[in-house]
């Protein structure tokens, strides 16, 4: 299967969330401040990206995550509105690139690029069995 087919630059998706206690640095790691932990934050531009184009792969396909080069710019407090987007910029044959970015309110708080691989389901969990 080749993404280019049926995956194009310029497809996007966005979503928000109101930071939980559970998603802060002080909740993973004591001692430190209650805010918007950075893998957390990776987390929602992966889903974002994920959003981004799962409706238009076919069935028994899906993406996982294959890189992230994101920075954390900003920090956000337990309560903040984020907005997370992810869009595509560059399509491979089996890895779709994308530019993420994280925002609470206008302030940019975080930003980077994302890679997601496509992989056949069924193929990926032959392969994991034999492990």
């Amino acid at each position: 299967m080749d993404a280019r087919d049926f995956i194009k630059v310029g497809m996007s998706a966005e979503r928000t969330l109101v930071v939980p206690r559970e998603r802060t640095v002080g909740h993973f790691v004591p001692d430190m401040p209650m805010v918007y932990a950075t893998p957390m934050m990776i987390l929602e531009m992966e889903m974002a990206s994920s959003d981004a184009i799962r409706r238009y792969l076919q069935p028994g396909w899906i993406t996982v995550g294959t890189e992230v080069d994101i920075r954390h710019l900003g920090a956000s407090l337990v309560g903040a509105m984020v907005r997370v987007t992810g869009k595509v910029v560059a399509v491979e044959r089996r890895v779709i690139r994308f530019e993420v970015e994280a925002f609470e309110g206008e302030r940019k708080i975080g930003d980077g690029c994302h890679a997601r691989g496509l992989v056949n389901v069924e193929a990926f969990t032959k392969r994991l069995a034999g492990k």
